[in-house]
């Protein structure tokens, strides 16, 4: 299930099928279930370095604390690569990985 939060703004319109798409693509990188929830929120920042927003990737696996991923950029500009570098440290040694 993945669970998606969004704030008001210019993307607001392309916000849902932007973080939808990015949720699928952590589950896979990861190589998670179904009964891991994946959250992708996209909230103000104030450094300067992120261009006014930032992507957080929240991964909760059952009997585990919630693990997290920061992108310093807004949710549609996150590539694919960019994701897979940032979930580099969540991998669960036990799951397959996805590359």
């Amino acid at each position: 299930m993945a669970r998606l939060f969004f704030r008001r703004g210019a993307s607001a319109e392309a916000a849902p099928d932007a973080a939808r798409e990015l949720a699928a693509k952590a589950r896979l990188i990861l190589g998670v279930d179904e009964e891991t929830t994946i959250s992708i929120s996209e909230i103000a920042c104030g450094d300067p370095a992120c261009g006014g927003a930032e992507t957080v990737v929240l991964v909760m696996r059952p009997g585990r604390r919630t693990e997290a991923a920061k992108l310093m950029k807004p949710l549609s500009t996150v590539t694919d690569a960019e994701l897979a570098e940032a979930l580099q440290p969540l991998f669960d040694v036990a799951s397959p990985t996805i590359g």
